[in-house]
C-alpha cells in the first residue's frame, strides 16, 4: 500500500469505545449536543382537520378500499426546492394508502378542503405548552410541511406554532423549550420495498404535539432523562394519549466538527442513550476521514463520479447473489473512487464501516435494497474472483489499490446508485452531510432522507390565523394540573412514600387525590394510603376515575367504619359492607369445619390454601390480618 494512505488520526485507527465505557468528561471532549423533538398524541374523539374519529385503527386485511399515488415537489414561496423533497422524487416511489370508510374521508385524501381545526385539541396544546413553561402565542397561524417519503397523501403536514421560550427544571439547572407545536400525525407503515411503499391511513390526521427542546444534554443519559420528563409530563396533564405507538421523539445530535444529524422516530425512550452514543463516534470517525482526505488532496472536484458498465466481466460468476440477479437481466456498473483506499473499511459504528454510508444510499434512494446491494475491490470478504476484479478495475481504468464499488440491477436504478455514490464521495469530503436517520435495533443508525430545510415550510392558504383570546388562555390555565416536580415536593410534604410518589408525580389522577385531600380524617386514612388507592386499585373503577362524589362517598364510609380500607380493592364495582367479627368467625369457622381433614396433603401449603378457600367471601369484610390469624389458629 502507497504510504500516501496510510490513516494517521488515533481515532480512526482504535477500536470504537462500546456504550457505557464513556465518561461526562469523554463526551465533553466530543462535544457531544443533544436536543429532542418528543412527539405525543393528544387526547381527541376527532381528528385534527376533519371530523373522522380518532384513536380507531384497523388490522390487516380490513381495508375498504386502495388508492395509489405518485409524489412530486412543488416550489416553496422563495422559488427553490426542497432537498429532501428531491431526493424522495428521486427515488420513483409508488405510494399505496390503505382505506377504511370508518377512519378517513376526503379530506386525507386532499380531494376536500380542511375543516376548522378541531378545538379541543387546540385547547389540549395550548394546556400542555402552559405545563412546560412556554409563552402563548397570540394568533395560531397554520403552516405546510412537505413531506414527499408518502406518510402523508397531500404531501404535505398541516402544523402551528402553539407556544415558545419554556422551560422545566433538570438537575441543577433548566432545560430550554424552544417550541411547542399542534400537528397531523402521519400514515402507519405496512411495508417498503424496492419501488413501492404501503400504508394505512387510520392514524393520519390524529392531532398531536410536538416538543421540541435547545441542544441542552450533554450526555447520551441525560437525553433520555429528559425526554421521560417530556413524556411524564405530557401524560401528567391528562391531556395526551397513552399507551404504545402513542409517542414517539427524533433526536438531534452533534459533535465538534460535525452537525445536526436527526434520528427520526425513535420508538423507545430506552433506546435514546446507546442511538446518541453510537451517532456520536459515527460523526467523529466522519470528520476524521475528512481530514484523512484532505491530507490525501481529495475534494469534490477531484472526484470523477463516472460509471462504468461491467456486466460483460462478470456475466460467468460463481457469486451466488450477483449470478441471481444476472438471471433476471441485472445490469452490473463499477465506480472508482482514487484516494479512499483503506477508508471504506474503517469503522464509524459498532460492526458498521464507512462502506455503509454508501450501501444506505443506495438501498433508500435507488431502492436497491435486496442485501448485500453492492462489492467492493478491496474488502476481505469472497465476492468475485480475483480474475473477475481485475477485468473489473481494469475496465474502470483505474490503479489496482483504488477501491471499486460494484453496484447492480436494473439500468435506471445503478445510474441512480452510481450518481448517489459519487455524491456521497463528495460530502465525505465536506465533513458529515445533513441527514435524517432512522434508528436501527442493533443501537445504530442508517440513513433515511435528506436533513429537510427551511423551503420545505410555507403558509396553508386554506385556513386563516385563529386569534387566542385572554380569556380562553386564562380559563385553561386555571383548569391544570401542577407540574410533576411540584408533585414531588407535596407529596414528600405529606409523607407519601418514594417509590408511590415517583408514580404518582405523572398520574392523571392527581387532581383528584388533591381534592379528596381534604375529606381525610386523622388517624383513618392517610395520604400515603389515599395516592396507594388511586394508583394500585387493580379492580374495576368507576366508569370515570375522575368521579369525585363516588370516591368521596367511599372515603366517608371507610372513615366511620362502614367499610373496610381494603374494600377498595375488591374486585367488586362497589365495596362490599364490613361483616360484624363475631358472625364472621362464626362463618369462617364453619367453613373450616366442611373442609375434609387432609384437604391438603403437605403442610406447609395448607394455610395457604385455607386462605383461599375463605378470602373470596371475606376479603374487602372483614381485614386481612383477622383472618389470617384465624387461619393460624385452627391449624395449630
Amino acid at each position: 500500500m502507497d504510504e500516501r494512505y496510510t490513516i494517521s488520526d488515533p481515532w480512526l485507527l482504535s477500536p470504537l469505545p462500546i456504550y457505557g465505557s464513556l465518561a461526562r468528561e469523554d463526551y465533553a471532549a466530543l462535544g457531544f449536543k443533544c436536543g429532542l423533538e418528543v412527539h405525543q398524541q393528544l387526547l381527541t374523539k376527532r381528528k385534527l382537520f376533519c371530523r373522522c374519529p380518532a384513536g380507531l385503527y384497523h388490522r390487516d386485511g380490513e381495508h375498504d378500499a386502495e388508492v395509489l399515488r405518485h409524489m412530486r415537489p412543488t416550489l416553496s414561496e422563495m422559488g427553490e426546492y426542497d432537498g429532501t423533497a428531491l431526493m424522495e422524487f428521486k427515488t420513483r416511489k409508488q405510494i399505496i394508502y390503505l382505506l377504511r370508510n370508518e377512519t378517513v374521508c376526503t379530506y386525507e385524501m386532499d380531494d376536500a378542503p380542511p375543516f376548522e381545526i378541531d378545538d379541543v385539541a387546540l385547547d389540549r396544546s395550548i394546556g400542555v405548552a402552559m405545563m412546560l413553561g412556554c409563552n402563548i402565542v397570540g394568533e395560531v397561524h397554520i403552516t405546510r410541511k412537505q413531506y414527499l417519503d408518502g406518510s402523508i397523501p397531500t404531501g404535505f403536514q398541516r402544523t402551528a406554532i402553539i407556544g415558545t421560550d419554556g422551560d422545566i427544571p433538570y438537575r441543577d439547572g433548566m432545560v430550554h423549550i424552544r417550541q411547542i407545536s399542534i400537528e397531523e400525525d402521519s400514515c402507519r407503515e405496512v411495508s417498503d420495498e424496492g419501488h413501492w411503499r404501503v400504508y394505512r391511513t387510520d392514524r393520519l390526521g390524529m392531532p398531536l404535539i410536538e416538543t421540541v427542546t435547545d441542544p441542552d444534554m450533554k450526555t447520551p443519559e441525560e437525553a433520555m432523562e429528559v425526554g421521560q420528563m417530556i413524556r411524564w409530563l405530557s401524560r401528567a396533564s391528562g391531556l395526551v394519549r397513552t399507551g404504545s405507538g402513542t409517542g414517539r421523539q427524533d433526536v438531534n445530535v452533534s459533535v465538534t466538527g460535525g452537525t445536526r444529524i436527526e434520528i427520526k422516530g425513535v420508538p423507545s425512550l430506552r433506546m435514546v442513550p446507546r442511538l446518541t452514543h453510537n451517532e456520536a463516534l459515527r460523526q467523529r470517525s466522519l470528520v476524521g476521514i475528512q481530514g484523512e482526505l484532505a491530507k490525501r488532496g481529495v475534494t469534490p472536484e477531484s472526484i470523477e463520479g463516472k460509471g462504468y458498465d461491467v456486466t460483460q466481466f462478470v456475466r460467468n460468476t460463481t457469486c451466488s447473489f450477483l449470478a441471481k440477479a444476472l438471471e433476471k437481466d441485472a445490469v452490473v456498473q463499477a465506480i472508482p473512487l482514487p484516494g479512499f483506499q483503506r477508508l471504506l473499511e474503517t469503522e464509524t459504528q459498532p460492526r458498521t464501516t464507512f462502506l455503509k454510508e454508501f450501501s444506505d444510499r443506495i438501498r433508500v434512494i435507488a431502492c436497491i435494497d435486496e442485501q448485500p446491494n453492492l462489492l467492493l475491490s478491496t474488502q476481505d470478504v469472497p465476492t468475485l474472483s480475483s480474475h473477475e476484479w481485475r477485468r473489473v478495475i481494469r475496465a474502470c481504468e483505474c490503479e489496482e489499490d483504488v477501491p471499486v464499488i460494484v453496484v447492480w440491477g436494473s439500468k435506471e436504478d445503478t445510474d441512480t446508485a452510481i450518481q448517489e455514490i459519487a455524491i456521497r464521495a463528495r460530502e465525505a469530503c465536506a465533513g458529515i452531510p445533513n441527514e435524517t436517520r432512522q434508528a436501527l435495533d442493533d443501537g445504530t443508525t442508517g440513513f433515511e432522507r435528506i436533513l429537510p430545510g427551511a423551503d420545505r415550510m410555507y403558509p396553508d392558504t386554506d385556513l386563516p390565523p385563529i386569534a387566542l383570546s385572554d380569556e380562553r388562555v386564562d380559563k385553561i390555565r386555571e383548569s391544570l394540573p401542577i407540574p410533576p416536580w411540584e408533585r414531588v415536593a407535596r407529596c414528600r410534604e405529606l409523607g407519601v412514600n418514594e417509590n408511590l410518589t415517583q408514580r404518582f408525580a405523572r398520574s392523571r389522577a392527581w387532581w383528584l387525590f388533591e381534592a379528596l385531600l381534604g375529606d381525610l380524617k386523622e388517624g383513618k386514612v392517610s395520604p400515603n394510603q389515599l395516592a396507594s388507592l388511586l394508583l394500585d386499585r387493580h379492580c374495576a373503577r368507576p366508569p370515570r376515575v375522575e368521579e369525585l362524589e363516588w370516591w368521596q362517598a367511599r372515603l366517608a364510609e371507610v372513615q366511620s367504619g362502614e367499610i373496610l380500607l381494603e374494600a377498595l380493592w375488591s374486585h367488586r364495582q362497589e365495596p362490599l359492607p364490613r361483616r360484624e367479627t363475631e358472625v364472621a368467625e362464626k362463618w369462617f369457622r364453619s367453613k373450616v369445619a366442611e373442609q375434609p381433614e387432609d384437604f391438603v396433603r403437605h403442610e406447609d401449603k395448607r394455610e395457604h390454601a385455607l386462605l383461599g378457600a375463605v378470602m373470596p367471601s371475606l376479603r374487602g369484610r372483614v381485614p386481612g390480618k383477622t383472618v389470617r390469624a384465624w387461619v393460624k389458629e385452627v391449624l395449630s
